[in-house]
């Protein structure tokens, strides 16, 4: 299960996370070269500076805050707080291959969500009617499907997605651009509440981190590096959805668009992204066959860090082997399928376990060829 770094390390964590003028790159340099954050503290101003790091972040390593170190430990000491660093089996390996990819992410909420398959659902803040329906509709249907809805906790669109993926019993990841502890808005307390009590809030930045209008760019690109693919639903043609798509793009994940009317300024994000290649679609199901290929490749990651032997091949067809059972659960949930496709609520149900946590072993034993799914129905594999 996901974990939060052990105390000594997360020092030095938190001090290289806190070094203005480092950045995911540069901390990754660093534990190339010295091994661990401890020992990338420990190596003193003269490593830093063979390290190429700049002499600014050089005197903030030299001269951490105690206070705000120690105070950042306090919040980890929550039973739902995490700290989940790059050098860890547990930080998502979707969003490692992002360009720029940051070194570590707070995470409220249960980080294991990090690893299931996501689809980034972004748009205006002041959507039409038709565009909020929308929004809610995609995400509901997708997160039904096995997809985690994964936003950014802004009003509008993000707002719609995350609500309409609670409603539907699912998980939703929110990405801020501020520290994990200030939600913002303010008035996007309550939904944050609700996220964490079904699926997680994420941030890159650390605890008494406020708003900075350059903040969110950065947030931008973690909602596309964490997502298989980008839905753009409503974008002006200056927004922040489209930087999302960009970045989304750029690390080869699929971008979707919604098209709209041409009397619509809401639309005229989305049309652009068509023209410049963004796949346009009508329903969910467009979204949802175009995934499948990328969903499968991150399964098997899944699959491999979750077997209780790893080394163990799969045993396709059949109940699950102790090889390949990670817990009684997974045993449970196979013994309430049966050949009849049969709902998650129903799923919930039989095996007293939670949706959240019924969709990610359905993905898994989907994966593994032992469930078949259709319209968020799940059966025993008849072949």
């Amino acid at each position: 299960m996901p974990r939060s770094v052990a105390s000594a390390e997360a020092r030095a964590w938190l001090t290289l996370i806190r070094a203005p003028g480092l950045g995911g790159v540069r901390i990754r340099e660093l534990l190339g070269r010295f091994g661990s954050a401890a020992a990338a503290i420990a190596a003193g101003p003269s490593g830093w500076r063979q390290a190429g790091i700049p002499a600014a972040a050089c005197d903030a390593l030299s001269q951490p805050d105690p206070a705000r170190i120690d105070d950042d430990l306090r919040w980890l000491d929550a039973a739902d707080h995490h700290l989940l660093t790059c050098d860890s089996d547990d930080f998502p390996a979707l969003l490692a291959r992002m360009p720029a990819a940051p070194a570590a992410l707070f995470v409220v909420g249960d980080p294991g969500l990090l690893w299931l398959p996501q689809i980034g659902i972004v748009g205006s803040r002041n959507p039409t009617a038709g565009g909020r329906q929308n929004a809610a509709d995609f995400a509901a249907t997708l997160a039904r499907a096995g997809l985690a809805v994964t936003s950014g906790l802004a009003e509008g669109i993000d707002t719609a997605a995350h609500a309409a993926a609670l409603a539907a019993g699912q998980p939703t990841l929110a990405v801020m651009g501020t520290g994990p502890d200030r939600i913002y808005p303010a008035g996007q307390r309550r939904l944050a509440e609700r996220i964490v009590a079904a699926g997680a809030l994420v941030s890159e930045l650390p605890p008494g981190t406020g708003a900075q209008r350059e903040h969110f760019p950065r947030r931008n690109r973690i909602i596309a590096g964490l997502s298989l693919g980008v839905l753009v639903v409503e974008a002006a043609a200056r927004s922040g959805a489209l930087i999302t798509a960009r970045l989304a793009s750029e690390a080869g994940r699929e971008v979707f668009a919604i098209p709209g009317s041409i009397h619509n300024p809401m639309a005229r994000g989305c049309h652009r992204l068509i023209r410049d290649g963004a796949a346009l679609v009508e329903t969910a199901q467009d979204v949802f066959d175009a995934l499948g290929p990328v969903a499968r490749e991150l399964g098997a990651e899944l699959r491999r860090r979750i077997a209780a032997d790893p080394a163990a091949p799969a045993a396709v067809g059949g109940a699950p082997s102790a090889a390949t059972a990670d817990d009684a659960e997974r045993v449970r949930l196979w013994q309430a399928l049966g050949f009849d496709p049969v709902g998650v609520d129903e799923l919930a149900a039989r095996t007293g376990l939670t949706v959240a946590a019924l969709s990610s072993m359905l993905l898994v034993m989907e994966l593994e060829g032992r469930v078949v799914a259709a319209h968020g129905r799940y059966a025993r594999c008849g072949t």
